[in-house]
This record gives structure tokens, sequence and C-alpha cells, in this order.
């Protein structure tokens, strides 16, 4: 979500400037496991450490090819025509860095999936930090390195076994020896295809893990040095330098991300978020990334303050066009007024137009603030959350 939204994962406090909004089952397979390191991260600018307990492949044997895959502009598990409607479970890309001796948010078992079940959820995003994954940039390791990737597998391992679908959501990076604390407008060279190198690895014989690239870019002429703005998302630039990072970097284009999921030998489904924060996918389909096995999905955000596309008029035109062709996933769908009549509007456009989507957030926070759907992990539910249920209650899946 947007970093003045949710900063750290904390409830913020929340300004609007008119006219700019977006800136600041399948079969269960065996549990990943994180026993053989993968090779290192690439050396990093300014000295930054390389990752030292990256993982390694699952066990053979899990889902078949039968599993959840792209055919045409479409999810296919079987011969069945699959929607994911679920939520993001906030946390995991922020207490790892935070010093809080932890790595969830809240509950992170059955406690946690038992009230999403209750809300006919079908998936979980999880956002993900680069640094604790790999274990680098001084995060400390207890929540780090095998730390985090046990942590994360486990979850994974539990969400699965209730038979959601769990995307996976690089959400936090940072280049060279910066510690991933905030969002980039793009995933760095640095680091970036290391740990998806890591995490496809870990997970690429459940065809129910999807990949989502990056989280949010917002690349643009402002903090790139080119006026593509959409070259560089697929190819990478170079980022001038601004606060936390004391330096311009290298971004990794979505190209050399698909590659290193490919590499491993990964089969799963691909999300690619489009620019301004994922609100934008005007450009997605002329750069999209080649995958030899054509499984990419299109990432889409919309909150009631986003830009530039949040009304029926735009998803008609712009995301629409998109969906004929590909898959697009709402990764993240919200308003800020503690309300529902935004979300409402968008998932009865949504929902004959074929478009998966996930709620912001399933964490307790104000609803203003959050957004947050829940005013308690048991799943009592916000004003917000009120209306998110009560449609999940009656649309097919």
């Amino acid at each position: 979500m947007l970093q003045t939204m949710r900063d750290c994962a904390r409830p913020l406090m929340f300004a609007l400037v008119v006219g700019w909004a977006a800136g600041c089952a399948a079969e269960m397979p065996p549990a990943p496991r994180f026993d053989t390191p993968a090779p290192p991260a690439p050396p990093a600018r300014s000295a930054a450490p390389t990752a030292t307990s990256a993982s390694a492949t699952i066990p053979a044997g899990g889902a078949s090819s039968g599993g959840l895959h792209v055919d045409g502009n479409r999810l296919v598990a079987g011969n069945r025509t699959v929607r994911l409607l679920g939520v993001s479970h906030s946390g995991t890309e922020t207490h790892c860095t935070e010093d809080h001796g932890d790595i969830f948010q809240g509950p992170s078992g059955e406690s946690l999936v038992t009230p999403m079940l209750a809300w006919k959820l079908n998936a979980v995003r999880v956002p993900l930090n680069e640094d604790c994954w790999l274990g680098i940039n001084g995060v400390p390791p207890v929540t780090s390195g095998r730390a985090y990737q046990t942590a994360i597998g486990a979850f994974v391992k539990m969400l699965r076994s209730h038979n959601l679908y769990v995307v996976l959501d690089l959400h936090w990076s940072a280049p060279g020896a910066t510690l991933a604390r905030t969002q980039q407008p793009m995933a760095d060279e640095d680091h970036s295809p290391a740990f998806w190198t890591s995490v496809a690895g870990a997970f690429k014989d459940d065809n129910g893990v999807l990949f989502e690239l990056y989280n949010e870019p917002f690349v643009d002429p402002a903090n790139a040095d080119t006026p593509d703005a959409w070259t560089c998302w697929l190819a990478g630039c170079t980022i001038k330098a601004a606060p936390p990072v004391g330096a311009s970097w290298k971004s990794a284009g979505m190209q050399s991300l698909v590659d290193a999921v490919r590499a491993t030998g990964a089969r799963n489904v691909i999300v690619l978020g489009g620019l301004h924060y994922a609100n934008d996918l005007s450009g997605l389909l002329a750069h999209m990334p080649s995958d030899p096995l054509k499984q990419l999905t299109a990432g889409f955000h919309v909150y009631n303050f986003s830009w530039p596309c949040t009304t029926e008029a735009c998803w008609t035109s712009t995301i629409g066009s998109v969906a004929s062709q590909i898959p697009v996933i709402t990764g993240e769908l919200g308003e800020n007024d503690c309300a529902h009549g935004f979300i409402d509007a968008f998932t009865e456009w949504a929902d004959p137009h074929g478009l998966s989507y996930f709620g912001w957030a399933w964490n307790v926070w104000d609803c203003r603030t959050g957004p947050a759907l829940i005013t308690d992990y048991d799943g009592t539910p916000t004003a917000l959350g009120a209306g998110y249920k009560a449609h999940l209650a009656v649309v097919k899946q």
C-alpha cells in the first residue's frame, strides 16, 4: 500500500493533497526446506553484506502440474476457473526490522485463519522484506535469514493446509547497505534478483503460491534518470539519490526478476504490479516481460485516494482492456473513510470482468489510517470490513 498510509505497518495520520494522492484444494505440498544455502546475493554497493542463509528448493512431489496456472485471461486450477478473493495480511514486511524480536503482526496460526475462512476468503497476500529474507544489512539474526525463511515457510504451509492460495509479495527492499524499511520506486539490482532466486527456489513445487515481483512501482522522471518509466519498469534504470539511500542506484527491471524466478525451475504464476503504486496499467501490455511459460498476470491496486484509475470509466477502458488479455489481480483494495461505498462500486464492476481482489488489510488498525478490515483478529469487522465481508458472502468465486 502507499507508504503514506502505512509506513512500518503502523496507523498513521493521513493527509490527502488535492490533485495528488498516490504519492507518498490443491494437494498440500511438503513444507519449504531451508537447509542448503542458495548462491549468495551479488556483491552490493557500499560494501553491503551478502546473503548468508538463502533457501534451497523444497522436496519434490508437491502440487501437480494441474495446479493454479494462467490460461489466456483466466486463472485455472484443473478445469475450473479460479478468482482469488482474499485479504492482505501486513506485518511480515516490517516487524522483522523493528527490533520487536518477532516477525508477525498479530497471530500467525490457526486463530488467524479460522475467521478468514468464516469470511469465505480463498487467498491471503503476504508481504515480504528482502533484507529479512536474505539476512543482510544488519537485520537481527533472530528475525532474518534462516529464522525468517523458516517462519514464512511454516506460515505458508499452514495457509495452504486450509486450501488458501498465497501471494508472496516483495514489499520492502533497498539497494546496497541501506536497511529495507520503506518503499522504493522499484526493486533493486543489488538484492532483488537474489531474493527471488531464493524465494522461488523455496516454493517452486507448490503452484498454489504466486509471486508478486514488486509491490507498488512508482518510477517517474522525478525519481529516475529516464523519461520513459515503462521501459525502466521492464528493463531497469538509474534511480536518483534520495533519502534513505544516499546515492543513485540501479533498479532491477521486471524482466530480470521474471528470469530469476524461471531460472530456478519454478512454474508458479507471477504477478506484475503496474506504475503509480500499481494503479496504472496503461503501458503494461506493451511492455510485458518475456516468460517462456506464459504465466504472467497484472497486479492492480486501487483505493479511493489512488491515481490515475479510480473511476468506472478508467476501469473499463484501461483495466478491462488488460483483463481481456491476461488475468488481473487487485492485490490491494480499500478506502480511508471507514465506509465501503468505493469498494462496493469496484467489486460490482470487477466481478463480471473476472478480476481477483484482496482487501487491505487483515490487521487491527484504524479503518481510516490503515485502512483496516477488522477491529480484532477474531474477525470482527470495521465498517469497511463489514461491506467487504457482506460481499464475499454472496459473490461467486
